[in-house]
Parts: structure tokens; sequence; C-alpha cells
């Protein structure tokens, strides 16, 4: 039963199932198969309470992009088994307090941000996040930084380079985003075999992400609902 303390909207658990089905559907769709994919739910802007009904509804990878509510909500929710995935953009200055909790950090965009992170007593899964667009303002790591940047992560005594991450821009075909990520990708896989990782696929692309390889998926309102007002 759901939580009675959740202030989500109701029909959590339905919009759960259906991304589940949509997303096993996609997978189908691309000849992969349903376990080669990691959901993490973005819980943004929700209540603990929200993150406490999705894990006792299976939820176990939960996403958020803004430090100061990630503490809280890891702090609050630490008896759970929850792996917090930091996803949006991380302030070199707050790198240590975000290492005291995220299990994986998706936004690894500069040198000076993983020489901070390198700082904690915690393994952290990296995932090097490029910029798909050519606008330096955009979030991410330019491509001509990719193997620099990488070798930084692979050097690190904290980080373990998991792939890459990205998101596709809104003026441009996410099938063709993602196919370009994908060889970012194989670039990273080129130091390290083992960083095989894409983190990629919103709402309303995860399909042409899975079609272009992606493992960990990041969805927010289909699932969660509405986001609350918020100041």
């Amino acid at each position: 039963m759901p939580s009675s303390e959740s202030v989500g909207e109701p029909g959590l658990s339905e919009r759960l199932d259906q991304m589940r089905a949509d997303i096993a559907e996609a997978t189908r769709r691309a000849d992969r198969e349903p376990d080669e994919l990691t959901l993490i739910v973005v819980t943004k802007f929700h209540p603990a309470s929200l993150v406490r009904e999705l894990c006792a509804l299976g939820v176990r990878d939960v996403g958020e992009n803004r430090h100061q509510e990630a503490q809280a909500k890891a702090e609050e929710l630490a008896h759970l088994d929850l792996r917090w995935h930091f996803v949006g953009q991380l302030q070199t200055k707050k790198a240590r307090q975000a290492a005291k909790y995220a299990h994986a950090i998706h936004s690894i965009d500069r040198t000076r941000l993983v020489d901070a992170l390198d700082d904690g007593d915690r393994a952290i899964d990296a995932f090097v996040q490029i910029n798909l667009t050519d606008d330096p303002g955009r979030g991410g790591a330019a491509p001509d930084e990719i193997e620099s940047l990488a070798e930084r992560v692979l050097n690190s005594r904290a980080l373990r380079l998991r792939g890459v991450m990205a998101v596709a821009p809104i003026e441009e075909d996410p099938a063709r985003a993602f196919a370009r990520l994908r060889g970012y990708s194989d670039r990273v896989r080129a130091l390290a075999p083992e960083a095989d990782a894409i983190s990629a696929g919103m709402t309303h692309d995860y399909a042409e992400a899975i079609a272009e390889g992606a493992t960990h998926l990041r969805i927010g309102t289909a699932i969660t609902g509405k986001r609350p007002e918020h100041g």
C-alpha cells in the first residue's frame, strides 16, 4: 500500500509500472535485454516521503540534481536501501559534501571537480558528462576534452569510471544526438574497456537512448507526477 505520508499525486504505482513496461518494450525493439538497463527515478522538488514510497515499490536508484535537496533526502532516508545518483551540475565547493552521500555522480565535466571529489573516502561511480551542443554554457565537457578528463578519473583514488552521460539538445533529433554519444562512449572504452555505461534518456527520449545503447535512464515526471510548487 502507498505510504500515508506521501504528498505526491495518486497513481504513483501505476505510473511506475507503465514506465517499466514501456522501457521493456523499447528494450525489446532495440534487441536488447532488460537487465542491461538501470532505471533512475529523478525526484527533484518532491519530498522524501515520495522517495520512501518509491522504495516500497521496489525502486533502488534515485536521482537528484540539486545538492542541498539531495543531501537532506539522503540523510533522512539513510536507513533505506537506496542508491543516490547526482545528475545535476555540481559546484566544486560542494563536491566533498556530495561525496558523503552520492553513490554515483553523472556530471563529471572538469578536472577540478575530479580533484575535489578525490578527497573523499568513499568509492563513487563517475560518469563523464559530455556537451552535445556547440554552446559552451551548457553542462558537460567538450568532445575534445573527453580523453583527458577520463584519464583524470582513471587516475583518481575515490572515483570509478563507469562511462559517459549527456542530455540530448532539445533542438536536435535525440536519435542523432545519442548516436554521437555512443561514439564518444567508444572513445572512453578505448581507454577503459570496463567503462561501458551510457547515462542518457529522459521521459521524452528514453526510447531513442535505449536504441543507441543507453544503460542508465533518468526518468522524472513520467513516474513522479507533477512537481510540487517550490520556492
